[in-house]
């Protein structure tokens, strides 16, 4: 009998004993260093840095090889058409938008609209990316996990491009409604103003984007008609750029390169040829001379043809020594807070946009003069680079506006071209569309002499999402390099 009722006191101290280190067990294993909740101004910088440093990435690599920007003399794989998995967009364009989806919830229960609109136009332009790269992408189900959403459908690219143009149109007209200022933004310093100016700008880059697809007149003319209600950038001090520092650690993503891998990649022949032979001074921007030459009183600039084999890419012209290496601006002069200071990361231009307007003007789609908006997009894109337009460049004839209507588009896409230089995802995306200029596959190109026109999706993919992998490429066709997307079709 004194054996239980020991016993039973003994359950019972346990039992007190453990109510008493439980009492406080949420406020012991709460650390005020670990918050549950962050505000939107927080949120915000970290989201700008990571994507812009993702497409950078992405653009060095890939987007100015595969446009003729740049080419590669060692390691010519992606020269080649050798690409394997690009998962680098995908995966920042989907752990990005978790924090976005934060920053919506939030401006939704502060009746924050500016937040909300900056985190609307944030989602587009990384949902637009993300489509043009691969097609057919998880969209209106992504990151909805917490809500039970494991397997989102892939949206067709016609209802994400429907749902970019509203989600772009909601946020311009959100902007100013309230008051609250934009901290932690990187981009315009919380310039409400020109992030609806981005916005309207977006809306045309979108909608030429899907032109061939439907008739986007009206879209554009409620714009372009109705500037004071849907304001677009004026002049480049609209353009919207990252803009790095000159210390660690937000300095240009490609300082931190070995200096042999930043020289793998050199000047395209493709355009550093037709830049030479229209003795256009952006050449020595993006390109510097030959390292035999670079301290001649007349230096020779040589690019390299795209596509070549390890072998003949490393010899060609008599080697590394006579090829001429990616301007001194994109890597060691990059972090100077003197001089030309270019190297920043590119969402959008005042450049791009008047390109967008000369060739949606020339096709009758807006009203306006499209030599005006062709001339101020040349201009654009040299004063972007500290430069003056040579007196005599605008009437050359490879230049000048003048010619057919086929001719005045060709000139609009190359002049483009050239403006869209280190922003080569956007060149590619919108050279599959105009397909101007006429390039040529890489030499010794491993695709059966097509120049790729998409990513191939994650192979996780395949095990994550199986079943809504396989419904977007039987709609879209095979996952590989080659197959077209909707608004290609």
């Amino acid at each position: 009998m004194k054996y239980i009722l020991l016993k039973s006191w003994a359950i019972l101290a346990l039992i007190a004993f453990a109510a008493g280190c439980t009492k406080d067990f949420d406020e012991i294993n709460t650390t005020p260093n670990s918050p549950t909740a962050v505000n939107s101004g927080l949120l915000l910088p970290q989201i700008q840095r990571d994507m812009m440093n993702t497409l950078l990435g992405e653009t060095w690599g890939i987007g100015n090889i595969v446009i003729q920007h740049t080419a590669k003399n060692q390691f010519v794989n992606e020269d080649r058409y050798l690409w394997g998995e690009l998962n680098s967009i995908w995966n920042s364009v989907y752990d990005n938008n978790r924090d976005l989806k934060i920053i919506l919830q939030q401006s939704e229960a502060n009746k924050e609209n500016n937040y909300k609109a900056v985190a609307l136009i944030l989602k587009s332009w990384m949902f637009s990316i993300a489509t043009d790269a691969y097609g057919d992408i998880p969209y209106s189900e992504a990151i909805s996990a917490k809500e039970g959403q494991n397997y989102p459908k892939y949206d067709t690219q016609e209802e994400i491009y429907n749902g970019i143009l509203s989600d772009l149109k909601t946020a311009s007209d959100l902007l100013g409604t309230t008051s609250e200022a934009l901290a932690g933004d990187v981009i315009f310093k919380g310039n409400v103003i020109q992030w609806k100016k981005l916005a309207n700008s977006l809306r045309i880059r979108a909608l030429m984007r899907i032109s061939r697809k439907r008739d986007i007149s009206a879209e554009l003319k409620s714009i372009v008609d109705n500037p004071a209600t849907y304001p677009v950038f004026e002049n480049i001090a609209d353009n919207a750029v990252y803009t790095y520092a000159a210390s660690a650690p937000d300095q240009f993503p490609l300082y931190s390169s070995r200096i042999g891998s930043f020289n793998e990649f050199r000047a395209s022949k493709t355009l550093l040829d037709t830049l030479q032979s229209l003795s256009d001074p952006r050449m020595s921007v993006f390109f510097r001379p030959t390292p035999d030459t670079e301290s001649d009183p007349n230096p020779v600039f040589a690019g390299i043809p795209n596509g070549l084999n390890d072998v003949d890419a490393l010899q060609y012209n008599g080697g590394p020594q006579f090829q001429s290496r990616i301007g001194s601006i994109f890597y060691e002069q990059s972090i100077t807070t003197t001089g030309l200071s270019i190297a920043k990361g590119v969402l959008m231009t005042y450049a791009e946009l008047q390109f967008l307007l000369a060739e949606a003007a020339e096709k009758g789609l807006i009203s306006g003069d499209a030599k005006a908006y062709y001339e101020h997009g040349v201009n654009a894109s040299f004063e972007f680079y500290g430069l003056s337009t040579p007196a005599a460049y605008l009437t050359r004839t490879e230049v000048a506006y003048t010619g057919s209507q086929v001719e005045k588009l060709s000139k609009i896409g190359f002049q483009k071209w050239v403006s869209l230089y280190f922003q080569g995802l956007e060149a590619w995306f919108d050279w599959r569309r105009t397909g101007i200029p006429a390039l040529v596959p890489g030499i010794s190109n491993q695709n059966d002499d097509k120049i790729p026109v998409r990513f191939r999706y994650p192979i996780i993919e395949q095990a994550l999402n199986g079943s809504s992998y396989k419904e977007a490429i039987q709609r879209q066709g095979p996952d590989d390099l080659n197959s077209k997307m909707w608004h290609l079709n």
